[in-house]
């Protein structure tokens, strides 16, 4: 019965059946003489010695003028701590390999550009505060629609001056857009308002997750990192990369909610859901979304359905489209 665990043993730790068996006629021989375990074993001390090698160079037995061996508990032990030791190696082996990721990737990099003839992409970064001068400067020297996303509103001082700015572009007869996120009803619905009489467009998402503005064919403007911050922005001249971010602001606008009734907030609130709804998304998404808990959209999304008498939410997509709220 002991040679049997010593075999399930020895093999679960990876060796032979062989090194396993060997180890089994080995362990009542501990301490004894390397002669007296040879001729015990009905083999001589050198072919004993190398058919026990597996088992020596995992340091379970050593051999010298006496045979010394492990007993099971001590192997696990043992093998536990060469592994533990072999995985610190790899994990430095690896943290090393990792430090050369950098120079691989810009190998890479530089390797692509040699596909073609290299130009350098027009543009510049713009460390200090994008202010209503240089706004007024890029739009006197540009033509062509504006295009803008705000994902925060405050009432500054300076907002005024670019209402100002805006009013005077759009009597020249170009075109002025912005899209907002819904909180801005609510945190500074005025100055949307006077946006809006000054003849911005306006649509509401129900988030803005960066700042974007877009000046004709010509500039794009946007902060570095992407996100809320103004500052530091880029200012982009590549047609491009001009063109792609149109085309990222287009979609918005397009799936955006024109914000006619600003005074009216419960009811972009009930369009914005509407549009969320007939989207398919999930309560889950639709929290994410509005930015408000999942309880509130469930709350709503039953209120919603008892003002349009709906017993499903396919009845109550049908029922809003039919009165105009989609």
């Amino acid at each position: 019965m002991e040679i049997g665990q010593s075999q399930t043993l020895m093999t679960a730790l990876g060796f032979t059946p062989d090194a396993a068996q060997l180890y089994s006629r080995l362990l009542p021989l501990n301490g004894w003489p390397l002669v007296v375990v040879a001729a015990t074993l009905s083999t001589s001390e050198e072919e004993l010695t190398q058919a026990a090698a597996p088992l020596s160079d995992n340091g379970v037995i050593s051999v010298g003028e006496t045979l010394t061996v492990l007993g099971p508990t001590a192997v696990v032990a043992h093998m536990l701590e060469r592994a533990a030791i072999r995985a610190q190696d790899a994990h430095d082996h690896l943290l090393k390999i990792s430090h050369s990721v950098p120079y691989v990737a810009g190998t890479a990099a530089r390797l692509q550009t040699t596909i073609g003839e290299e130009h350098p992409i027009d543009g510049e970064v713009i460390a200090t505060e994008f202010s209503p001068e240089i706004f007024e400067r890029m739009v006197a020297a540009t033509s062509g629609d504006l295009l803008w996303l705000r994902p925060t509103v405050t009432v500054h001082p300076s907002e005024m001056r670019f209402i100002s700015a805006i009013e005077s572009t759009i009597a020249t007869g170009r075109r002025c857009r912005g899209i907002y996120p819904l909180a801005a009803l609510k945190q500074s619905p005025d100055v949307l308002r006077m946006r809006v009489e000054v003849g911005e467009e306006i649509r509401i998402l129900p988030r803005v997750s960066t700042h974007l503005m877009v000046v004709g064919s010509t500039h794009a403007v946007f902060p570095d990192p992407l996100g809320p911050v103004e500052q530091p922005v880029v200012n982009v001249r590549q047609r491009a990369v001009i063109e792609l971010v149109t085309s990222y602001f287009e979609e918005l606008w397009r799936r955006a909610l024109p914000a006619a009734e600003l005074d009216d907030l419960p009811g972009a609130e009930r369009r914005l859901l509407l549009a969320e709804l007939a989207s398919g998304a999930q309560d889950e998404q639709i929290a994410r979304r509005l930015g408000v808990s999942l309880r509130t959209v469930r709350r709503r999304v039953a209120e919603l359905l008892e003002d349009l008498d709906a017993t499903s939410r396919f009845e109550a997509g049908a029922e809003a489209a039919r009165r105009g709220w989609l």
